[in-house]
C-alpha cells in the first residue's frame, strides 16, 4: 500500500448509522435479578472491589518492622474510614493491653518527670495509693508527734540537758563559796560577785575589807571567771548534742512511722522495681520533710476532711496517669480527628501562681502518639498537613520511636516561662494516615523521609468491573446498606435503578462506582421519597425521584445558562447549515453536579505559513493540553495533504463566547471539521454537535463527561423543540460509557433525536457536511467533490498562490 493510501481513512468513508436505543444506555434488567426484595439478600462477606487494598491492609497490619506504617488512598465516601476502623479493630482485639503510663517527680531533678510504665490498671491504683499515702503520712505524722511516748522522751532529752547544767553550774557554785565568791544568774547570762558571812557585798562594801582580802577574792574571781567561760563555751555543744538526739528522736518516730505505712505498698508493688525505687525516693523525701510535712497536718484547720484538704498541697508526690488501660481490652485504635501539634504529642500546662507562670509533673496531658502506644493510631492526611509542625512531630516520634513532650516554645527555643523536660516515653504502634492520591504522591516525592515510614499503600478502587457476579454481589451491598440504615426494603426495580445509577456515577456502563458514600445517599434519599407515598417498600420510582430532585437542587446554574442560549444571548444554533462554524460540547462542574453545555466553535482559513492560530491561546485563556489538540491538527493536515507541498495556510479558532478559561482536548475533533470545512467551503450541519480528541492520523478518541455533553445539547435542542434531524457525534470508544438519561432514550427510540458512533474525524466530515468523504487514488488525490478532496484542492491553491508571491518577492510570501 503507498504512503497516500496509507493515509486514507483507515475505516468505511461511509458515514455510520444512528445507535440504537438499546446501545444509549447499559440498563439493568430487573427481571434478570434472582429477588423480590433487599430483604431476601444475605449481607456480602468481605468488601466488594478491595481485594487489592486488603492485601495491603493485613499485610500493613501484621508487618511488626519499624517503618510499615500504611497510608491509605482513595477518595472520600469509598469507605475507607469505615473498613479500616473495622479491621484494626478486629487486629487489636487479638493482642495485649498495653501498658499504662504516669509520670512522677524526680526528686533530685523536679524538671525532669520519670516515666513509669506499669501493668494495665496498675497506673490508676497506684495513683490512688499515693494519695492515699499523703492523706494517711499527714494524720500519722502528727499523731505519732503528738503520743504520749514522744513526749515523754523529748521531755527526757530536756531534762538530761537541764540537769548536765544544773550539775556543772551546780559544781562552779559549790568551788565559789568555798573562795568566798558567789555564782548568780542574772537575764543576761552569769556573773560573779564578793561575799562574806553568805553575804554579798557590794562594790563600797568591798573597798572596806583588807588589801590583802580584797586581792585574794579577786584572783579567786578571775579563776572562776576562767572555770565560768569554760562552762559556758560547753553549753552551744551541750545543745546541739541535745538537738541532735532530739533530731534523731524525730527521725526515728518519723521512720518507724512511714515504714508503718509503706509496708503495705511495698508489699502490693514487690514485683515492680520501678515502683519500689519511686516508693523509696518518696520515703526519704518524707523523712527528710517529715516536720513541714507534720505541720500541714496540725495547721489545717478544723475542716470536714483537714488530712484531705493539706494532702492537696503534696503535689510532689503524687501519680500523673497519662494512660489508663484499666477498662481497655486488647490494644488501643485511637482515632485523631484534629491533630494538631499539641493533641498529637501532648502539652505541659501552666498555672498562675503570684502573677508568674508556674507547672509541675501533675500538669502533663498525654496526646494521641501516648494514647495509641501499643495499639493504632488513625489520621486524615490532609487535617494533619494542615496542622504547623504536627507533620514534623509525627516524623520524629516515628523516627525515634520515642514520645518526648515538649512544648512548641521549647521546640522553636522561644520558651519564657519555666517548662519540664519529661522523660521520654518508647513507642510501639502503628500509624494509618488516610488520604487522597494526589496527597500520597506529593508526599513521595517532596518528603524524602515520607517512603521510609510510610511503606504500605493501600489503594482503594474507586470502580468494579460490571458482570452478573458483581451485580449480584451490588445488589447484597446494597441490601446491607438499607439494613444497617434501618430504610425499607427495596424491589428489584429500585435496585436496579441503582445499579444504573452506580455505572452513571462512574462514567462507565461497564463498571460499578464503589462509592459508598453516594450509594448511601442515594438508598437514604429514596426512602425518603418512599416514606412521602406512604410505601412499604421502595421502588424505581422513587429511586428515580431522589435522583431527579438531587439534580434540581442544583441546577440553578445549568438552567440560568440553558435560558441565555434559549433567548439568544448566549448564540447556539441547531438548525440550517453554517461554513466553518460547529457546536462543540463542554462540560461545567459544579461540585458534585456536572452538566453540558454546547460552545459554537468557528474556524477561519487564509493564505500563510502553515500556522493554525488558538485564539484562545493567545489571550491566555487556553490550557496547555487544549494547546496541544490544536498544534495536532495542525500536523494532521500536514500529514494527510501536503507531504508533496508546504502548508500554506493560515489559520485561526476560538470558542465565540467564551470569557473562561479553556482546558482539554475534547473539542479537537469539533476544532477539526471547522477548519476542514473553512477550508473545503462546505456547509455544516447545526443541528449536530461534536465531542471527541483527534490524534495525527485523524482518529478520534474518547473523552469525559460524555452523557452530560449529550443531555447538554439535548436540553438546548428540546427546548426548542425536537424534529429528528438533531443529534450529537461522539467516540465509538466512548460507547461502553453510555448512560443516558431516560428521556433522551426515548427521544432516539421515537427517532426525534440520534447519536452517531463514529471512529475517524471523515466519519464526523461526512455526517456534518453531507459530503463523502471519498478515497484517495494511488497516487494520493481525492474525489474531486469529496470533502477531502476540496480541503486538498484547496490546499493546491494556497500553495500556488503562496509560490506566486514568492515569485514576485512580496514582503507577505513567508506570513
Amino acid at each position: 500500500m503507498s504512503d497516500q493510501q496509507h493515509r486514507g481513512d483507515p475505516s468505511s468513508s461511509t458515514p455510520p448509522e444512528p445507535l440504537t436505543p438499546d446501545a444509549l444506555s447499559h440498563a439493568c434488567d430487573p427481571d434478570g435479578l434472582d429477588f423480590e426484595h433487599t430483604g431476601e439478600l444475605a449481607d456480602l462477606d468481605g468488601v466488594l472491589g478491595q481485594e487489592r487494598a486488603l492485601e495491603a491492609l493485613s499485610f500493613g497490619i501484621g508487618m511488626p518492622h519499624d517503618g510499615f506504617n500504611l497510608f491509605v488512598l482513595g477518595s472520600t465516601g469509598l469507605g475507607r474510614r469505615t473498613l479500616v476502623n473495622r479491621l484494626l479493630r478486629q487486629a487489636a482485639a487479638g493482642r495485649d493491653v498495653p501498658s499504662d503510663w504516669c509520670y512522677v517527680n524526680d526528686f533530685d531533678a523536679p524538671h525532669r518527670p520519670k516515666a513509669l510504665r506499669l501493668p494495665p490498671g496498675r497506673g490508676q491504683e497506684l495513683r490512688r495509693d499515693m494519695q492515699q499515702l499523703a492523706e494517711d503520712v499527714i494524720t500519722a505524722l502528727a499523731a505519732a508527734f503528738q503520743s504520749d511516748a514522744y513526749r515523754t522522751q523529748a521531755q527526757q532529752i530536756h531534762d538530761e540537758m537541764q540537769q548536765r547544767d544544773e550539775e556543772a553550774f551546780g559544781a562552779l557554785r559549790e568551788k565559789a563559796e568555798t573562795r568566798g565568791v558567789a555564782l548568780l544568774r542574772t537575764p543576761g547570762g552569769y556573773t560573779l560577785a564578793p561575799t562574806r558571812d553568805g553575804e554579798i557585798l557590794d562594790a563600797e562594801e568591798f573597798g572596806k575589807l583588807p588589801k590583802k582580802e580584797q586581792k585574794a577574792i579577786e584572783s579567786a574571781i578571775d579563776e572562776l571567771k576562767e572555770d565560768l567561760r569554760q562552762l559556758v563555751a560547753q553549753i552551744p555543744r551541750w545543745q546541739r548534742e541535745a538537738r541532735e538526739r532530739h533530731k534523731q528522736l524525730d527521725l526515728q518516730v518519723s521512720g518507724t512511722t512511714l515504714d508503718q505505712q509503706f509496708e503495705e505498698l511495698y508489699r502490693k508493688y514487690h514485683d515492680l522495681p520501678q515502683v519500689l525505687r519511686f516508693l523509696d525516693a518518696v520515703r526519704q523525701d518524707l523523712l527528710e520533710n517529715a516536720e513541714q510535712i507534720r505541720s500541714l497536718g496540725e495547721d489545717s484547720g478544723s475542716g470536714p476532711n483537714p488530712a484531705g484538704q493539706a494532702a492537696r498541697q503534696l503535689t510532689r508526690y503524687q501519680v500523673n496517669v497519662l494512660v489508663d488501660h484499666s477498662r481497655s481490652s486488647g490494644a488501643p485504635v485511637f482515632h485523631e480527628d484534629n491533630p494538631t501539634y499539641q493533641n498529637l504529642v501532648g502539652r505541659v500546662e501552666h498555672t498562675v501562681e503570684q502573677g508568674t507562670l508556674v507547672t509541675d509533673f501533675t500538669l502533663i496531658k498525654a496526646g494521641a502518639l501516648v494514647r495509641a502506644n501499643g495499639g493504632f493510631l488513625l489520621i486524615e492526611a490532609e487535617h494533619l498537613l494542615r496542622h504547623p509542625f504536627a507533620w514534623e512531630a509525627l516524623k520524629r516520634a516515628l523516627r525515634g520511636r520515642e514520645l518526648r513532650v515538649e512544648s512548641l516554645e521549647t521546640v522553636l527555643s522561644i520558651a519564657s516561662t519555666t517548662t519540664l523536660e519529661p522523660e521520654p516515653i518508647p513507642l510501639d504502634l502503628k500509624v494509618v494516615l488516610v488520604g487522597g492520591r494526589w496527597l500520597y504522591y506529593l508526599l513521595q516525592r517532596y518528603d524524602p523521609e515520607f517512603a521510609r515510614l510510610f511503606k504500605v499503600a493501600a489503594d482503594f478502587s474507586e470502580d468494579i468491573h460490571r458482570d452478573e457476579h458483581t451485580t449480584g454481589h451490588f445488589a447484597r451491598v446494597i441490601a446491607m446498606q438499607q439494613r444497617s440504615g434501618g430504610l425499607r426494603p427495596f424491589d428489584r426495580t429500585a435496585v436496579a435503578r441503582v445499579i444504573d445509577q452506580a455505572a452513571r456515577y462512574v462514567e462507565d456502563g461497564e463498571r460499578l462506582s464503589l462509592h459508598m458514600g453516594f450509594l448511601a445517599d442515594l438508598l437514604r434519599e429514596a426512602d425518603y421519597h418512599a416514606g412521602q407515598d406512604d410505601a412499604s417498600r421502595v421502588d424505581a420510582s422513587h429511586v428515580e425521584r431522589a435522583i431527579d430532585a438531587g439534580i434540581r437542587r442544583l441546577s440553578r446554574i445549568r438552567e440560568q445558562v440553558h435560558e441565555a442560549i434559549r433567548r439568544g444571548i448566549q448564540r447556539i444554533e441547531v438548525e440550517g447549515k453554517r461554513v466553518a462554524q460547529v457546536n462543540g460540547l463542554s462540560v461545567i462542574s459544579l461540585g458534585e453536579f456536572s452538566f453540558g453545555r454546547p460552545v459554537r466553535i468557528t474556524a477561519t482559513a487564509r493564505l500563510g505559513s502553515g500556522k493554525v492560530i488558538d485564539i484562545e491561546r493567545e489571550v491566555e485563556l487556553g490550557g496547555a493540553i487544549h494547546s496541544k489538540g490544536v498544534l495536532i491538527l495542525s500536523s494532521y493536515l500536514g500529514w494527510r495533504f501536503s507531504t508533496g507541498q508546504p502548508l500554506s495556510l493560515a489559520a485561526s479558532l476560538t470558542f465565540e463566547q467564551s470569557y473562561g478559561p479553556v482546558e482539554g482536548d475534547s473539542a479537537s475533533a469539533a476544532e477539526l471539521c471547522a477548519l476542514l470545512s473553512a477550508l473545503a467551503d462546505a456547509p455544516l450541519h447545526q443541528s449536530l454537535a461534536v465531542t471527541g480528541s483527534v490524534d495525527q492520523h485523524g482518529l478520534v478518541q474518547a473523552i469525559g463527561g460524555i452523557n452530560e455533553k449529550i443531555e447538554g445539547f439535548f436540553d438546548v435542542c428540546a427546548a426548542r423543540g425536537l424534529d429528528g434531524s438533531q443529534g450529537v457525534i461522539v467516540p465509538a470508544s466512548n460507547r461502553p460509557h453510555l448512560m443516558l438519561r431516560r428521556d433522551v432514550i426515548e427521544a432516539a427510540r421515537k427517532g426525534r433525536f440520534r447519536i452517531f458512533a463514529v471512529n475517524h474525524v471523515d466519519e464526523a466530515g461526512a455526517l456534518l457536511s453531507g459530503l463523502p468523504a471519498g478515497k484517495p487514488d494511488p497516487e494520493g488525490h481525492w474525489p474531486e467533490q469529496s470533502l477531502n478532496g476540496r480541503v486538498q484542492a484547496r490546499l493546491a491553491e494556497l500553495a500556488r498562490q503562496r509560490q506566486a508571491y514568492a515569485d514576485r518577492g512580496s514582503p507577505h510570501a513567508g506570513e
